[in-house]
């Protein structure tokens, strides 16, 4: 890997993260927290300055007009660092509100990663704390590099491998042939949905602030809230709904939504594979965990279907945001929340989890084999929406989904020795690596806090939040002996 291209491609992304965390500035000035104008400042200007440093110090790395040539080993690297960059500098200004070191970080990296996970105890905070934690989560939903490609001519080509290194799928869905251009539309469409949602909730009756940060942290399936009690403080089966078909809409690829929608063909709903398997799942489980909260928990028809399907919703899209505190739940509708915790959300989404493409392909793949079995000389291929997936793809599919289930075994091993709870170990592990937020019991549950778990476990949470994020390709990619080889070339 070229050292000089990777300063230049880090130092310009740390240059616009830095202007991007002066925006809350604003808000400070709107409702007169000044004290909020230094936390903001100091971390931008770090950023700034960081980013300067890092292309100036490093041989050649100004010289460098663009990055048109980046490598995929430099992208990966590139996007890695910079989310872990991103989440330290996004924490500095939590210090100046007095969180410890480990809990900015902890609070920073729930936000960008859109886990929605807090270690707040209390929310005596100005607006424009709230209003950061809210942002952080809106630029990661879609992706903090997806946001710099869409608008630096530097990342216009090399933009590419960082794409799709960022936010990596089982396939590689663009709209345009221009990355660009993708990421420009992807935007566009999220920022659009972005407004009309806080649009519809303020006409709920949620406040304008409210509905702002709300709006921000559904879109990116994050579900920080300025309210203690989630949108279950709202008390609104309005504004439930509202926010119950705002997830769904982030947890669907927004490429899928703009050709549904340029095209005017409504059809291509029931045509797309992976839309019918996440609808289909979301209604079968709904309906499953209202039917069982009529019959344990005594709710009423309309709000055993309000409540299941925001939950499953919420869940299945890693929002993690409440309409009803799950953690009091009977034990049957817990459990089958639980295994929404697997499911995960459509590719190119701001969704998180195992996403159902790759659902897809795993099960396709096993009833393939059990084929093979009884006809051993079958020619048998994959097919999704009636193209044939290469089997590159299918085996990259089966992998990631094994290495998913070992991270999950071993972040669920470890916070178990360390909280002695299994119950925070398992749903600790699963929320924070499938970027979902809350979990089960008083302490990961909806309504509760991860402030008093052992520092060494919100460590491990904040790492396979991160791993989560970026989807572990790229965290494990670090781990092979090849990766580790630098040297400067020249600029041209």
């Amino acid at each position: 890997m070229r050292i000089n291209y990777l300063a230049n491609a880090i130092g310009l992304i740390l240059k616009y993260i830095g202007f991007v965390i002066l925006i809350p500035i604003a808000v400070a000035l709107i409702y007169r927290d000044y004290i909020s104008i230094l936390p903001f400042f100091t971390a931008g200007i770090v950023s700034i300055a960081t980013g300067h440093a890092l292309r100036k110090f490093v041989k050649d790395a100004y010289k460098i007009e663009n990055i048109n040539d980046i490598k995929k080993s430099e992208a990966l690297f590139t996007v890695a660092v910079s989310w872990i960059l991103f989440g330290i500098i996004s924490g500095l200004p939590f210090l100046f509100y007095g969180l410890s070191p480990v809990d900015a970080l902890f609070e920073s990296v729930s936000g960008i990663t859109t886990t929605g996970a807090t270690i707040l105890t209390d929310y005596d905070y100005p607006a424009t704390f709230f209003f950061w934690r809210s942002l952080t989560q809106w630029l990661g939903g879609l992706g903090i590099i997806v946001l710099f490609i869409a608008i630096l001519p530097q990342f216009a080509v090399a933009g590419r491998q960082m794409f799709f290194a960022e936010a990596p799928g089982p396939t590689e869905d663009k709209i345009t042939p221009r990355i660009k251009n993708t990421a420009s539309i992807l935007w566009k469409i999220y920022t659009v949905l972005t407004i009309l949602n806080a649009l519809l909730l303020y006409w709920a009756g949620m406040p304008v602030f409210d509905a702002v940060c709300n709006a921000l942290s559904t879109l990116a399936a994050g579900g920080f809230s300025p309210n203690s009690q989630s949108l279950a403080g709202y008390h609104s089966n309005i504004i439930i709904w509202i926010t119950t078909v705002f997830m769904f809409l982030a947890g669907s690829s927004f490429i899928f939504q703009y050709k549904v929608f340029t095209q005017r063909k409504p059809s291509l709903l029931f045509k797309n594979e992976e839309f019918r398997t996440y609808a289909g799942m979301i209604c079968i489980m709904s309906i499953l965990i209202a039917a069982a909260l009529i019959f344990c928990d005594n709710y009423t028809i309309k709000d055993s279907l309000t409540h299941a399907f925001y939950q499953v919703i919420s869940i299945t899209t890693s929002t993690g945001s409440a309409s009803v505190d799950f953690a009091k739940w009977h034990f049957l509708p817990q459990a089958l929340l639980f295994t929404v915790m697997f499911m995960g959300s459509c590719a190119s989404s701001a969704g998180g989890g195992i996403k159902m493409m790759r659902w897809i392909l795993v099960y396709k793949s096993m009833k393939n084999s059990l084929i093979k079995i009884l006809h051993p000389n079958a020619i048998l291929n994959v097919k999704v929406d009636n193209t044939i997936v290469p089997h590159e793809i299918l085996n990259q599919t089966i992998v990631f989904v094994f290495l998913y289930f070992i991270c999950f075994a071993i972040g669920a091993f470890l916070i178990t020795i360390i909280e002695q709870s299994s119950t925070i170990g398992i749903t600790g592990s699963i929320t924070a690596l499938g970027n979902i937020g809350p979990g089960f019991g008083n302490i990961t549950g909806p309504m509760g806090s991860f402030g008093s778990m052992h520092t060494a476990t919100k460590i491990i949470m904040t790492i396979s939040m991160l791993v989560g994020r970026l989807e572990i390709i790229p965290f494990l990619v670090m781990f092979q002996k090849d990766f580790w080889t630098f040297k400067t070339q020249p600029a041209d």
